[in-house]
Protein backbone atom coordinates (compact mmCIF):
# COMPACT_ATOMS: atom_id res chain seq x y z
CA UNK A 1 0.00 0.00 0.00
CA UNK A 2 1.39 3.40 -1.00
CA UNK A 3 1.42 5.84 1.95
CA UNK A 4 0.06 9.38 1.57
CA UNK A 5 2.90 10.88 3.62
CA UNK A 6 6.04 9.70 5.38
CA UNK A 7 7.07 10.99 8.80
CA UNK A 8 10.49 9.88 10.03
CA UNK A 9 13.44 10.83 12.20
CA UNK A 10 16.69 11.91 10.60
CA UNK A 11 18.70 9.72 12.99
CA UNK A 12 17.81 6.05 12.66
CA UNK A 13 19.73 2.75 12.83
CA UNK A 14 20.66 0.73 9.71
CA UNK A 15 19.31 3.27 7.19
CA UNK A 16 19.58 6.76 8.62
CA UNK A 17 16.94 9.30 7.66
CA UNK A 18 18.99 11.02 4.94
CA UNK A 19 19.84 7.70 3.27
CA UNK A 20 16.21 6.56 3.41
CA UNK A 21 15.04 9.88 1.99
CA UNK A 22 17.51 9.71 -0.90
CA UNK A 23 16.40 6.20 -1.81
CA UNK A 24 12.72 7.12 -1.62
CA UNK A 25 13.26 10.15 -3.86
CA UNK A 26 15.25 8.06 -6.35
CA UNK A 27 12.37 5.60 -6.75
CA UNK A 28 9.62 6.53 -9.23
CA UNK A 29 6.99 4.81 -7.04
CA UNK A 30 7.78 6.81 -3.90
CA UNK A 31 9.44 10.04 -5.05
CA UNK A 32 6.21 12.06 -5.01
CA UNK A 33 5.21 11.04 -1.47
CA UNK A 34 5.72 14.03 0.87
CA UNK A 35 8.34 13.26 3.52
CA UNK A 36 8.68 15.19 6.77
CA UNK A 37 11.53 14.86 9.23
CA UNK A 38 10.52 14.93 12.91
CA UNK A 39 13.71 14.96 14.94
CA UNK A 40 15.58 16.22 17.98
CA UNK A 41 18.47 17.01 15.61
CA UNK A 42 18.03 20.76 15.43
CA UNK A 43 21.34 21.94 13.99
CA UNK A 44 20.96 24.16 10.91
CA UNK A 45 23.23 21.87 8.88
CA UNK A 46 21.01 18.87 9.62
CA UNK A 47 17.87 20.76 8.66
CA UNK A 48 19.46 21.90 5.39
CA UNK A 49 20.71 18.38 4.65
CA UNK A 50 17.23 16.98 5.24
CA UNK A 51 15.54 19.46 2.94
CA UNK A 52 18.19 19.02 0.26
CA UNK A 53 17.70 15.25 0.40
CA UNK A 54 14.08 15.79 -0.60
CA UNK A 55 12.02 16.36 2.56
CA UNK A 56 9.16 18.85 2.26
CA UNK A 57 9.39 19.91 5.89
CA UNK A 58 11.49 19.56 9.04
CA UNK A 59 10.02 19.72 12.54
CA UNK A 60 12.26 19.71 15.61
CA UNK A 61 11.54 18.17 19.01
CA UNK A 62 10.08 19.08 21.39
CA UNK A 63 7.14 19.90 19.15
CA UNK A 64 3.58 21.08 19.50
CA UNK A 65 1.17 18.40 18.32
CA UNK A 66 -1.25 20.92 16.81
CA UNK A 67 1.55 22.48 14.76
CA UNK A 68 2.54 19.06 13.44
CA UNK A 69 -1.09 18.23 12.65
CA UNK A 70 -1.48 21.45 10.66
CA UNK A 71 1.76 20.84 8.78
CA UNK A 72 0.55 17.35 7.88
CA UNK A 73 -2.72 18.79 6.60
CA UNK A 74 -0.86 21.28 4.42
CA UNK A 75 1.37 18.65 2.84
CA UNK A 76 -1.45 16.14 2.41
CA UNK A 77 -3.46 18.66 0.42
CA UNK A 78 -2.91 17.69 -3.25
CA UNK A 79 -1.56 20.43 -5.54
CA UNK A 80 -3.71 21.60 -8.44
CA UNK A 81 -1.53 19.83 -10.98
CA UNK A 82 -0.24 16.80 -9.15
CA UNK A 83 2.00 14.39 -11.01
CA UNK A 84 0.87 10.92 -10.04
CA UNK A 85 3.56 8.31 -9.53
CA UNK A 86 3.04 5.11 -11.57
CA UNK A 87 1.54 2.21 -9.70
CA UNK A 88 3.61 -0.96 -9.35
CA UNK A 89 3.33 -3.31 -12.31
CA UNK A 90 1.69 -6.44 -10.96
CA UNK A 91 2.36 -8.40 -14.14
CA UNK A 92 6.10 -8.37 -13.72
CA UNK A 93 9.12 -6.55 -12.38
CA UNK A 94 9.99 -3.04 -13.50
CA UNK A 95 12.46 -0.35 -12.50
CA UNK A 96 9.76 1.24 -10.33
CA UNK A 97 8.91 -1.82 -8.23
CA UNK A 98 11.23 -1.12 -5.32
CA UNK A 99 11.29 0.81 -2.08
CA UNK A 100 13.85 0.94 0.73
CA UNK A 101 11.59 -1.28 2.83
CA UNK A 102 12.03 -4.13 0.34
CA UNK A 103 15.79 -3.85 -0.03
CA UNK A 104 17.52 -7.12 0.80
CA UNK A 105 14.40 -9.27 0.33
CA UNK A 106 13.04 -10.25 -3.06
CA UNK A 107 14.09 -7.16 -4.99
CA UNK A 108 15.46 -7.88 -8.44
CA UNK A 109 19.10 -6.76 -8.62
CA UNK A 110 18.60 -4.70 -11.77
CA UNK A 111 15.67 -2.92 -10.11
CA UNK A 112 17.70 -1.94 -7.09
CA UNK A 113 20.56 -0.90 -9.39
CA UNK A 114 18.32 1.82 -10.84
CA UNK A 115 17.39 3.14 -7.39
CA UNK A 116 21.01 3.16 -6.20
CA UNK A 117 22.23 4.80 -9.39
CA UNK A 118 19.58 7.52 -9.28
CA UNK A 119 20.16 8.26 -5.58
CA UNK A 120 23.94 8.47 -6.09
CA UNK A 121 23.55 10.55 -9.26
CA UNK A 122 21.43 13.12 -7.44
CA UNK A 123 23.91 13.30 -4.58
CA UNK A 124 26.86 13.71 -6.96
CA UNK A 125 25.15 16.63 -8.71
CA UNK A 126 24.14 18.19 -5.39
CA UNK A 127 27.69 18.03 -4.02
CA UNK A 128 29.70 18.32 -7.23
CA UNK A 129 31.92 20.96 -5.62
CA UNK A 130 33.00 18.60 -2.85
CA UNK A 131 35.54 15.77 -3.01
CA UNK A 132 33.65 12.54 -2.39
CA UNK A 133 35.29 9.13 -2.34
CA UNK A 134 33.53 6.01 -3.55
CA UNK A 135 33.11 4.56 -0.05
CA UNK A 136 31.59 7.79 1.31
CA UNK A 137 29.21 8.07 -1.65
CA UNK A 138 28.15 4.44 -1.29
CA UNK A 139 27.50 4.82 2.44
CA UNK A 140 25.43 7.95 1.75
CA UNK A 141 22.98 5.90 -0.33
CA UNK A 142 22.94 2.92 2.01
CA UNK A 143 25.20 0.46 0.21
CA UNK A 144 28.87 -0.50 -0.18
CA UNK A 145 31.43 0.54 -2.78
CA UNK A 146 31.33 -2.74 -4.70
CA UNK A 147 27.52 -2.77 -4.93
CA UNK A 148 27.40 0.85 -6.07
CA UNK A 149 30.04 0.20 -8.74
CA UNK A 150 27.95 -2.68 -10.09
CA UNK A 151 24.88 -0.42 -10.20
CA UNK A 152 26.72 2.23 -12.21
CA UNK A 153 28.09 -0.35 -14.63
CA UNK A 154 24.62 -1.76 -15.22
CA UNK A 155 22.84 1.60 -15.51
CA UNK A 156 25.27 3.74 -17.49
CA UNK A 157 28.15 1.46 -18.48
CA UNK A 158 30.88 3.45 -16.73
CA UNK A 159 32.54 3.54 -13.33
CA UNK A 160 31.45 5.92 -10.60
CA UNK A 161 34.68 7.88 -11.07
CA UNK A 162 34.15 8.21 -14.84
CA UNK A 163 30.58 9.35 -14.30
CA UNK A 164 31.65 11.95 -11.72
CA UNK A 165 34.43 13.23 -13.98
CA UNK A 166 32.05 13.59 -16.93
CA UNK A 167 29.48 15.47 -14.84
CA UNK A 168 32.20 17.81 -13.58
CA UNK A 169 33.40 18.47 -17.11
CA UNK A 170 29.85 19.18 -18.31
CA UNK A 171 29.36 21.64 -15.47
CA UNK A 172 32.74 23.25 -16.19
CA UNK A 173 31.78 23.71 -19.84
CA UNK A 174 28.47 25.29 -18.80
CA UNK A 175 30.16 27.68 -16.37
CA UNK A 176 32.78 28.67 -18.93
CA UNK A 177 30.03 29.43 -21.44
CA UNK A 178 27.43 31.05 -19.20
CA UNK A 179 29.32 32.74 -16.35
CA UNK A 180 32.12 35.23 -15.82
CA UNK A 181 33.81 33.18 -13.09
CA UNK A 182 37.55 32.91 -13.50
CA UNK A 183 39.04 29.50 -14.21
CA UNK A 184 40.28 29.03 -10.63
CA UNK A 185 36.79 29.67 -9.26
CA UNK A 186 35.27 27.23 -11.75
CA UNK A 187 37.80 24.60 -10.73
CA UNK A 188 36.74 24.99 -7.09
CA UNK A 189 33.04 24.99 -8.04
CA UNK A 190 33.34 21.51 -9.53
CA UNK A 191 35.56 19.98 -6.86
CA UNK A 192 39.11 20.61 -8.09
CA UNK A 193 41.39 22.21 -5.51
CA UNK A 194 44.16 22.56 -8.08
CA UNK A 195 43.57 24.70 -11.20
CA UNK A 196 46.32 22.91 -13.13
CA UNK A 197 44.67 19.52 -12.55
CA UNK A 198 41.34 20.95 -13.69
CA UNK A 199 42.89 22.41 -16.85
CA UNK A 200 44.54 19.09 -17.67
CA UNK A 201 41.29 17.18 -17.17
CA UNK A 202 39.37 19.69 -19.29
CA UNK A 203 41.91 19.51 -22.11
CA UNK A 204 41.84 15.71 -22.04
CA UNK A 205 38.04 15.76 -22.32
CA UNK A 206 37.48 18.56 -24.86
CA UNK A 207 40.80 18.80 -26.68
CA UNK A 208 41.62 22.33 -25.54
CA UNK A 209 42.37 24.13 -22.25
CA UNK A 210 39.52 26.02 -20.56
CA UNK A 211 41.06 29.40 -21.42
CA UNK A 212 40.94 28.58 -25.13
CA UNK A 213 37.41 27.17 -24.87
CA UNK A 214 36.18 30.41 -23.29
CA UNK A 215 37.68 32.50 -26.12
Amino acid sequence: MRPDLILMDIRMPVYDGLTSCRLLKANSVTRNIPLIFLSAADASEEKISGLRAGAVDYVTKPFDFEEVRLRLCVHLRPPVHQELAPLPNTSGSSAADVSPATVGTSVNNSTFDVVLFEAARRLILEKIDQPMGLHVLAASVGTNARRLSVAFKHCCGVTVFDFLREERMKEARRLLSESTLDIGAIALAIGYSNTANFSTAFRDRFGMPPSQFRR
